[in-house]
């Protein structure tokens, strides 16, 4: 865990948010700044800063994350859709506490 981390707060009830999944390895919940009708965030519980820093004792964590976007996808009816994470600054990570965004494309 980093003190510093939004997400790390989220994890600890600390920051509310508005969620739609959690369980002992993940949770999902509504971007606060969406970028279309369904804009959902994905994260592990874990604190890993990037991708680039994942090692091998995360593998369950990170298909949990990919299962679990599938699973959003399908309570929201939603067929079409990006999953997107940005690695690093240049990337486009704003947030250093890897998430991976759920967007529902356009109709």
């Amino acid at each position: 865990m980093d003190i510093g981390c939004i997400f790390c707060k989220i994890v600890n009830k600390e920051i509310p948010c508005k969620l739609e999944y959690e369980d002992e390895l993940c949770m999902a919940f509504h971007d606060t700044n969406p970028r279309a009708k369904t804009h959902l965030l994905i994260i592990p519980k874990k604190h890993i800063p990037t991708v680039n820093q994942l090692t091998e004792q995360d593998e369950a964590s990170m298909g949990r994350i990919m299962i679990t976007a599938k699973k959003m996808a399908k309570k929201f009816n939603i067929e079409d859709y990006k999953l997107n994470i940005s690695v690093g600054e240049k990337g486009g990570q704003e947030i250093f506490h890897l998430h991976m965004h759920l967007i529902k494309c356009p109709n």
